[in-house]
């Protein structure tokens, strides 16, 4: 399930759209100020951020480039009502990667979010990515199938296992691994990692896999 923060200070539009958003399988974590927003950014890990710009406290647009300063890669939606080539150059160069104006129809919206949240993987429009013949993974819905199934995966490891395939074929270190891995109030354990490694070359393969000595974790999938 994806997880997606919803910054909007109108509070019955944040509330339509958090219902709908939940209605379509999102776990959508909703708030009305821009403080309140960056501590859940510090706090948490997102799949997605809706912004609205004008809101109480530090704004959608600080907000979004200091996020991207510290780190934040999530892809941004901005909701605004703005409609200027000045307010929408300022929004592309504060971090955001799509934006959606004020009224619009909640269809538009949801089109906008799968779009956005199947680019940030692939850059390319499919449902499901292929490990291996008789192992994929479901986009949409973040499961993992297995000969037709769908397997259960731990928070961790499903965490883990999004970052490889978005990084086919690279070297990944162990710091970039907990920084993705490990929310603020949580210790990093070189020993939780190794397990987490354990538990998924188990329902995917060993060979998957690969560890580079003394520099990280390599995925490979099978072509």
């Amino acid at each position: 399930m994806s997880k997606i923060l919803l910054l909007e200070d109108d509070a019955n539009l944040n509330e339509t759209v958090t219902e709908f958003l939940e209605e379509h399988g999102y776990d959508v974590v909703s708030v009305y100020d821009g403080y309140e927003a960056q501590e859940k950014l510090y706090e948490s890990k997102y799949d997605l951020l809706l912004l609205d710009i004008n809101v109480p406290g530090i704004d959608g647009l600080d907000l979004l480039k200091e996020s991207r300063e510290e780190g934040v890669v999530a892809p941004a939606i901005y909701i605004t009502s703005m409609d200027s080539v000045d307010d929408l150059e300022r929004g592309f160069e504060s971090g955001c990667d799509d934006y959606i104006r004020k009224p619009f129809a909640l269809k538009e919206l949801l089109i906008r979010v799968e779009t956005l949240l199947k680019r940030s993987f692939f850059h390319e429009q499919k449902e499901l990515i292929q490990i291996a013949k008789n192992i994929a993974y479901d986009i949409r819905n973040n499961e993992l199938i297995i000969d037709g199934k769908s397997v259960s995966l731990g928070n961790k490891e499903s965490r883990l296992l999004k970052l490889f395939m978005k990084t086919e074929g690279e070297v990944i270190a162990h710091e970039r691994i907990y920084k993705h891995l490990w929310d603020f109030d949580e210790e990093p354990s070189d020993t939780a990692l190794r397990t987490y490694i354990k538990n998924l070359r188990k329902i995917i393969g060993k060979e998957r896999i690969v560890s580079i000595k003394k520099q990280g974790y390599k995925f490979c999938t099978q072509k």
